[in-house]
């Protein structure tokens, strides 16, 4: 059995790090000891719509064409024990063998890529907080190894929501110096095949910014990131009718600055779906204010009287909005404050809209925006 201390060293070791992908190295390193692996993804996920987003660590594992295919299977075929699923499951985490009856060929994306390239079983898991991933990690066994067993999958769900909690907290990390961002959207065309077809200026400069990783090569020679393409085959699974979820996902720039991708299928002459916009463009204000009080860990209803803050409503007028006391919002206000680490409604708002996160961008503009998002009309689907 392995036991809390390794559980405890793991975490101490998240600790320390200072970016989301020395996290993923950290935690990756000790794991092995433990867990042995012979190869491994890790992903950041948009914790609004699960699509991956950068960083991506992958170890021993090609970076190309095999990467692009192994997310074109997750997203677009019928698979075992998909992220999606494990993002809602009681248990996040499930070894291939285990849940296949040791039948591993039962799962499309076996058949069809890693059992060709020696994968003899996978582990893999959701990192979440509630029904919010924060990543997904897949660790991989090669030859003729043994299955990851229970222990192994248990001690991986166990880690799920700590380091989730821990990854979280770099979304707070400022933008660091002015950079060089363009307000224009960019547009990315693709054709029903995934194949990037068109581009435009603004698109080339929003990818020029975005982080090293994988990436699939286009026949324009672009080398469009994993993250952007995913989006583009999500947009695909939604126009098919076989998901109802977001093709939408936020990528931070080497700048700091956030940049939201966002897709749809455009309709042909027939009335189907004929091609695939992309469209890259500077995250808004709202948005990004929403995900930075997320990082915090507020939960819904703090999120809500937050907005009310911001909107410059007393705690009379809160708890009148929200049909509840005026003494559980001074109990909900008190829980912001700490989670946030102010002291005053006038320190919150500037927390959540420092001008280094939202460089450019008016704070009363930004302010006003968020005071009036309703995070529900993005419909929320566990991870694409």
């Amino acid at each position: 059995m392995i036991d809390a201390r390794f559980r405890a060293e793991v975490l101490a070791g998240a600790d320390r790090a200072t970016d989301a992908l020395e996290l993923f190295s950290l935690t990756s390193a000790k794991l092995r000891r433990v867990v042995p692996f012979d190869s491994a993804v890790w992903a950041a996920t948009d914790p609004d719509t699960g699509l991956i987003t950068a960083p991506m660590l992958v170890e021993n594992l090609g970076s190309g064409e095999g990467c692009g295919q192994y997310w074109e299977s997750e997203l677009l075929e019928e698979n075992v024990a998909p992220f999606r699923d494990l993002a809602r499951a009681a248990v996040p985490a499930v070894g291939l063998r285990a849940v296949t009856g040791d039948l591993p060929a039962r799962s499309v994306r076996f058949r069809r890529l890693l059992g060709s390239q020696g994968v003899d079983d996978e582990l893999r898991a959701v990192l979440r907080i509630g029904d919010r991933p924060w990543a997904v990690v897949s660790l991989f066994r090669m030859g003729d190894g043994a299955p990851f067993g229970p222990g192994e999958t248990a001690l991986l769900a166990g880690l799920s929501g700590p380091l989730a909690a821990r990854l979280r907290r770099f979304v707070r990390l400022p933008a660091a110096g002015i950079g060089t961002g363009t307000p224009t959207p960019g547009l990315v065309l693709f054709d029903l095949s995934g194949e990037a077809i068109s581009i435009n200026e603004e698109a080339r400069h929003h990818l020029s910014l975005l982080p090293d990783g994988p990436s699939v090569v286009s026949p324009l020679g672009l080398r469009l990131p994993i993250w952007a393409a995913t989006a583009a085959m999500q947009a695909r699974v939604i126009a098919e009718g076989r998901d109802r979820g977001s093709a939408r996902v936020r990528i931070r720039t080497v700048e700091g600055r956030w940049l939201t991708c966002h897709a749809s299928c455009l309709s042909g002459l027939a009335g189907g779906p004929d091609l695939v916009a992309l469209v890259i463009e500077q995250a808004a204000a709202a948005d990004l204010a929403v995900l930075i009080a997320e990082a915090y860990g507020l939960t819904p209803r703090e999120l809500e009287i937050t907005q009310l803050i911001a909107r410059g409503q007393g705690t009379a007028g809160i708890a009148a909005s929200l049909f509840i006391s005026p003494h559980t919002v001074r109990d909900h206000v008190k829980a912001v404050f700490g989670k946030t680490e102010v002291s005053s409604r006038g320190e919150l708002v500037a927390r959540l809209f420092n001008e280094r996160h939202l460089t450019g961008v008016p704070r009363e503009a930004a302010v006003l925006a968020f005071a009036s998002h309703d995070p529900g009309r993005v419909r929320r689907r566990p991870l694409g």
